[in-house]
């Protein structure tokens, strides 16, 4: 988090991690649909050839005036596939807040877990505890035959002490409660 007290701008970090395909960019664009124009940036995408994320997603918004500061978000995303892991540490760096955007299939348990232990230890080598960071678990994709219930998804995957956030991003669902649930998180820290 930055204060710019010259300015009186509150800055801070916010990033949606996740697996493959797990919706952290249907997140984002959820999100700037939502918010009016005169509130945000203009949605910045690097896709590949098949419509993936090649670096990151990146928006900002802005909130109304708290404690005498004007707040800018600067939301990102990081690709999911495994071989962009330097892009997802760099993208990490900094970072005040993370919400994981986890795939609610059943088939895609293991994906879970294994790019929330990749998150956890990026951090760790960043000299962050994961324990200090705000967070949120959001159990996306709820709308699926197989999908599994937010709670014992939250079980499964070891965090049982952040809120839990049930959504299906593609239709809007759960994404502005996902990032107010955040952003609230952040502004206590102040």
């Amino acid at each position: 988090m930055f204060i710019n007290w010259e300015l009186r701008e509150l800055h801070a970090k916010l990033v949606y991690y996740g697996p493959p395909l797990g919706g952290k960019t249907t997140n984002i664009e959820q999100i700037h649909a939502r918010v009016p124009e005169k509130q945000r940036s203009e949605l910045v995408s690097v896709k590949t050839r098949q419509d993936r994320t090649l670096f990151f997603d990146f928006m900002q918004m802005e909130l109304k005036e708290i404690n005498g500061l004007q707040p800018k978000f600067k939301l990102y995303t990081v690709p999911g596939q495994v071989y962009y892991e330097a892009t997802r540490k760099l993208v990490l760096k900094d970072v005040d807040g993370v919400v994981f955007v986890a795939d609610s299939s059943i088939q895609r348990l293991a994906a879970n877990r294994r790019t929330l232990e990749d998150m956890w230890r990026q951090l760790q080598e960043l000299g962050r505890s994961p324990h200090d960071i705000p967070f949120v678990l959001q159990c996306n994709k709820q709308d699926l035959p197989d999908a599994v219930k937010p709670d014992l998804l939250a079980r499964f995957l070891n965090v049982t002490t952040s809120p839990v956030i049930p959504a299906v991003a593609i239709e809007g669902q759960g994404t502005i409660e996902t990032l107010k649930n955040l952003i609230s998180q952040v502004i206590q820290r102040l």
